[in-house]
């Protein structure tokens, strides 16, 4: 089996050390091919005004600059001779969950990957749910070989991709693995920083506040929140079904 290993991290990243890792337990022959600078944040972004350049670092191993979903693109049709079998995007520093997944650049390589016809898994090692300590990738490296193997055989059909995220608990306390579906926080945790620069001109900073949430069990959340590892088949058809007999109804009054 043929992995390309990707990230949004970029490519001096712990977590992507980790995957290379448990890809390396997979198979023999893995491509490393991540951007060379953070990319957290880019979702399914495509670098089109500006060039994308990529650099050799060492056999099989490549930095681009550019965003994740250029990197999935520069891997299969320059940097590797023959395209992958599996794209493994990760190991994310914090979870993609519930609303994250917008916005994520590790599940936007995940989807590029799929869109190219090529089995995906985006890998996360959650942060701050359930303790408020620096992250740790021991439940990824202790649990994931395993959990990535199993889902590495699965094949769900054109289009989809698979979100995994580990929860932030020792390795000995995750209760085991859960097929999730994408949950919903029930309150708005996004916050703006207005601060001043040295000439006293105002700029701003994007972040999040570490609330909880009250899950629906069943969801991605929820099995975080309770120790297990969270498993979400995602698919790039973001039609809204349910809606459609709405629309269908009001156009044709």
């Amino acid at each position: 089996m043929r992995i390309l290993v990707t990230n949004d991290d970029g490519i001096h990243a712990d977590g992507l050390i980790v995957l290379e890792n448990i890809a390396r337990a997979i198979s023999d022959d893995v491509w490393v091919v991540a951007p060379e600078a953070e990319q957290s944040g880019a979702s399914h972004s495509l670098s089109l005004s500006d060039p994308v350049r990529m650099h050799q670092l060492d056999e099989k191993r490549f930095a681009v600059k550019g965003t994740p979903t250029d990197c999935v693109l520069m891997a299969v049709s320059k940097a590797m001779p023959e395209r992958p079998d599996l794209v493994l995007s990760g190991v994310n520093r914090g979870h993609n969950i519930a609303d994250d997944v917008t916005y994520s650049g590790t599940i936007a390589a995940a989807m590029e990957g799929a869109a190219l016809g090529i089995r995906s898994i985006a890998v996360s090692q959650a942060q701050g749910i359930s303790s408020p300590a620096p992250i740790s990738y021991q439940p990824t490296i202790d649990k994931g070989p395993e959990v990535i193997a199993n889902l590495a055989k699965l094949d769900i059909g054109p289009g989809g991709l698979l979100n995994v995220n580990f929860p932030d608990c020792t390795p000995d306390k995750i209760k085991g693995v859960e097929a999730t579906r994408q949950g919903k926080r029930d309150q708005n945790n996004f916050e703006l920083a207005e601060r001043e620069d040295g000439w006293g001109k105002p700029y701003y900073w994007f972040g999040f506040r570490r609330e909880r949430s009250n899950p629906a069990p069943g969801t991605d959340l929820w099995a975080l929140y309770q120790n297990y590892v969270s498993v979400t088949p995602l698919h790039l058809n973001l039609t809204h079904v349910e809606a459609l007999d709405t629309v269908r109804s009001s156009l044709e009054s």
